[in-house]
Parts: C-alpha cells; structure tokens; sequence
C-alpha cells in the first residue's frame, strides 16, 4: 500500500498575504537592479541614521560582553527605561510584570493577538489601517471587522462607528494614533467619547499602536487612551517602539505595556519563537529611550518642512487633494478626481491601484494604492525622503495627472 501526501502552507497562511509595503518595496529595488532611476515614496523609515550615542552604546554593550541571552521579556535596563518614558509622557506607571519587549513592535502586536485570540473572536480594525492589521488578526484565527472612518470625519473612528461595530464575540479594537497612512490621531476629548462606548462593554480590550507618537506636528503632546482613561488601564495594550522616533528600523526593537496576564503569555509564546531580543539592540534601545532627544526634536522639524512642501504641491495638482497629516510621515492622498481618466495609451484608470501602476510606468514614481490600507481611492506616499526627492516627484506626479484626458464612452467596460 502506498500512501501519497501532497505539500501545501497551512490554512493559516493560506488565509493572509504579504505585506502590499514590503511588496511594494521590494518591487522598487527589481526595478533599481534593472536600472531605472525609481524616486521611491514607498518606504516606511526614516532616512536618517542612528544617533550617535545610541549606536556608541551598542558598541559598549559589545565590548563589556553583552553579548549573551537576555530575559525573555528584556532586560532590566530596557523595562525600566521603558517604564521611565510611559511615566513621563503619560502619567502611566506599569511594573516590569507589565512590560513586554521583542523584536519590533510589529511581532509584539503579533504575539499579542496570538496571546489573546481564538477562532472567532472578532478584531475591529478602523479604515485606513496599517497594512499588516487585517492579516495579523486572519493569521491567529480571529476575524477583522474592518471600519470605515472616511477623510469627512478625520479618518478617525467615531464613538458611534465604534459602538455599531462591537459584538459579544469583539475581543480587540486596534487604535493607531498617529495613524499609518493619514497621520492622524485622536484629541483627549475624542479618545474619552470613546473610552465611554467602551466602559459599557467590559469584554472588549482596546490595542493603542503608538509607533509614531512622538513624530507630532500639533501642540503638546499626543495623548494616550490609557493616559486619558484610567478605568481602562487595565484593558489597553499600549505598543510602542524605537525604530521611527530613533531611525533604527533594523535595531528591531518594539515593547509593549498592559495587563500583567496578558504580559506573561507574550513572554510564553517569546519564550519559544526567537527566546529574547538581541542583547545589543536592547543596549542600544535603552541609550535612546534614556539619552538626549535633541535628534527627535530636529528630525521632527525636517519631517514637518517636508509635509508642508508635499502637501502644498500635491494642492496644486488637478484631480489630487491631501488632508495635512498631524504626525508620522506619510501624506494619504486622495486621487478620486482621476479615476475614470484614460492614459495616453487608453487606459483606464478605474481604481487607485491602476493610477499608482501608471505614477510608476510612466514617471518612475513609486507609491502605495490606498486599498491596501482598506481605503480605496487614495495613495500614500512617504515624506521620510529629501525634499528635492519629494519635490521632483510631485512634479512628476502633476505631468502624468496632466497626461490624463476623458475616457472614451465607447471604450468603457460594459
């Protein structure tokens, strides 16, 4: 008797697709290889380097020999710098029970879902969302109910969005404030409207992703739900990092703070997928969070003078407009004004996806559809680039909108 197996990726990956920005991003490097002279708005990291005292202290943790594994959920030093930053900027006071370090934000937002889901339980994710929420949740056998939160009402989600969308099988509601794509977040007084839909249902827990916070254009401070809400504290995991505010993406260092149970079955789950973060980027991560902030405060200001040039040259563009974004460093730029135009070959452009193909075939410009962000009608482009960058490809961006001419009815799908 034979027996015949067939190879195939369990139904878990099945269920989920690769990030469309790294996708995107690997799609611009092909093309670089091959050549073509790509201006990339595609990536999500700031162009700057590392501070200086932030990699001197990598290389201290080098020479002392720190080289070995750390605590699953990171080392003293880290925790209780972590610690020391949430007390700080929000008044938030977590033990080192509470605190959960690994290797980037996204796999601590990951291991979170993984902690906390079961087949069923129901994620609302508010619309535009960052690309990897929806599949994260799919590929821990939960179910992503996606909200819309249109540009008329901020691309924030509303008290009573928030209430429509919640069931007796809702376990999580995601919020990421500064939000990527748009850069926007939530006032105190939008985020306490909200912590009241969510005292009254004490089942829900509320994941507050906080990876741009302190990349802010407004007065004061971005406030936190946690912060805003004491009754919720308890409910709130509160994800953050170092890669954006410090420019050390490939540090891949992230944490997060919130109940101590939900702390202990991350650490569990650490425990056997990498063991702990790498000893020297947690060295690293503690001289940034603790060190001088006159590098986020100077990033800060080049980031805001690159916002204000994009969105005042994508303004000029017929059929484009943009919604100025708050923090972060993406501009989310609706483009509904060109769809249904034909390029000069004929072709329609019925949908966003089609019109970031065109900006890329015809300018070699490089940028993200809106609908993978759950925002059809729109395109993201990265301001973490030099202005000339970013002025050249918004003047390549208003020649292809100006190549665009009515489409033939008689051409039209039927």
């Amino acid at each position: 008797m034979t027996t015949s197996t067939t190879a195939a990726t369990a139904l878990r990956v099945q269920r989920i697709k690769p990030s469309p920005s790294t996708a995107a991003a690997q799609r611009v490097r092909e093309l670089k290889a091959q050549g073509l002279a790509i201006l990339d708005l595609t990536v999500g990291e700031p162009d700057f380097d590392t501070p200086e005292h932030v990699k001197a202290a990598a290389f201290e943790a080098i020479r002392r020999g720190d080289t070995k594994y750390t605590p699953v959920n990171g080392t003293p030093q880290l925790r209780a710098a972590i610690a020391q930053k949430l007390e700080q900027r929000h008044g938030l006071s977590y033990s080192a029970d509470r605190i959960a370090v690994g290797g980037g934000a996204k796999q601590v937002i990951f291991l979170a879902l993984m902690a906390s889901l079961d087949t069923g339980d129901e994620v609302i994710v508010p619309a535009p969302y960052w690309v990897s929420y929806p599949d994260m949740v799919l590929a821990n056998d939960g179910t992503p109910v996606v909200v819309p939160c249109p540009e008329a009402e901020g691309f924030k989600l509303t008290p009573r969005r928030l209430e429509s969308a919640i069931t007796d099988r809702t376990r999580w509601v995601i919020l990421n404030a500064p939000g990527n794509p748009t850069g926007a977040a939530y006032t105190a007084d939008e985020l306490r409207a909200l912590a009241d839909v969510l005292l009254a249902h004490p089942h829900v827990q509320v994941l507050t992703d906080e990876i741009y916070d302190e990349i802010w254009y407004e007065p004061g401070r971005v406030p936190s739900l946690a912060g805003v809400e004491p009754r919720l504290t308890e409910r709130v995991f509160l994800t953050n990092g170092v890669s954006k505010t410090y420019a050390m993406t490939g540090w891949r260092i992230g944490y997060g703070a919130g109940p101590a149970w939900l702390v202990a079955a991350v650490n569990t789950l650490q425990s056997q997928i990498s063991s702990c973060p790498s000893s020297i980027s947690q060295a690293a991560a503690a001289a940034a969070l603790t060190g001088d902030q006159d590098f986020v405060r100077d990033c800060v200001a080049v980031y805001r003078g690159r916002r204000d040039v994009t969105v005042k040259l994508v303004e000029d563009i017929p059929g484009l407009s943009c919604t100025p974004p708050s923090g972060g460093f993406y501009a989310f730029v609706n483009c509904t004004g060109v769809l249904g135009k034909a390029t000069p070959a004929g072709e329609v452009i019925g949908s966003d996806e089609d019109f970031a193909r065109y900006l890329l075939e015809s300018q070699q410009v490089a940028a993200i559809h809106g609908a993978a962000y759950g925002s059809p009608g729109y395109f993201r482009i990265s301001f973490a680039t030099s202005t000339d960058v970013l002025t050249e490809a918004c003047e390549r961006i208003g020649r292809a909108c100006a190549d665009l001419s009515p489409a033939d009815p008689s051409a039209a799908p039927s």
